[in-house]
């Protein structure tokens, strides 16, 4: 049975981030602190020895993941993209200002965000209430979204094994969608921080989530800076 550790960090703050748009399958750059985010969190997994990095296909992930390899000095390690660790897809509220898809998504709530509606439902609900609501149904629903992301875990099986250290650079609900599978016990309506580590383990078919969303590296007060 395949055995090994995944430390998933959240992408660096991109302009979407800054201006409170959906950013899930849709990119924007990062901003020069999100670039400065993941220098700081390469330098501080400078100790830790990685067998392999990865990130998802979107830019933000990519561009994040190249900074952390830089500063680490992990840039002899194999780099790969994996499209199955990338965020949920929004289908038409892709870019949309967050507070108004999430108040037409948790109306029948009285919500305007995710995190206020993570307190009425689960958060695999709010992806099939957003499909359906969704006027041209392209939403991601749940089913949808483990097939490819249990397909990520497939293909990380298949490739490592021998207590391997994987850096996998992902995507603040795709983190907190899988702890919340792996770890219903722990609370995600707060979502894990640009930069911050969540580490998985993998034993076989036993899947355990040892840390959620620790922030490696100060938050600045500033962030626009």
């Amino acid at each position: 049975m395949s055995q090994f550790s995944i430390y998933f960090v959240r992408h660096g703050q991109t302009y979407f981030n800054l201006f409170n748009r959906m950013q899930g399958w849709s990119d924007s750059p990062l901003t020069d602190y999100g670039k400065r985010t993941a220098t700081k969190v390469g330098k501080a997994l400078a100790g830790t020895k990685f067998d392999a990095v990865y990130s998802s296909d979107s830019k933000r992930a990519i561009d994040t993941a190249k900074l952390i390899q830089q500063a680490a000095g992990l840039t002899a390690l194999p780099f790969n993209t994996l499209m199955n660790f990338r965020e949920v897809f929004y289908g038409y509220y892709e870019g949309d200002d967050s507070s108004r898809t999430w108040s037409l998504v948790g109306q029948k709530y009285g919500v305007n965000s995710l995190h206020a509606l993570l307190t009425k439902i689960s958060i695999e609900e709010s992806r099939d209430l957003m499909k359906s609501i969704d006027p041209w149904h392209e939403a991601e629903d749940n089913a949808t979204y483990w097939k490819r992301l249990n397909q990520g875990f497939d293909y990380l099986k298949a490739h490592h094994d021998n207590h391997e250290k994987l850096l996998i650079v992902s995507h603040g609900t795709t983190i907190r969608s899988m702890v919340a599978h792996f770890a219903p016990e722990i609370d995600i309506t707060s979502g894990p921080k640009n930069g911050s580590l969540t580490r998985i383990d993998v034993d076989g078919d036993q899947i355990k989530v040892v840390d959620y969303a620790k922030e490696l590296v100060p938050t600045a007060t500033n962030q626009h800076a």
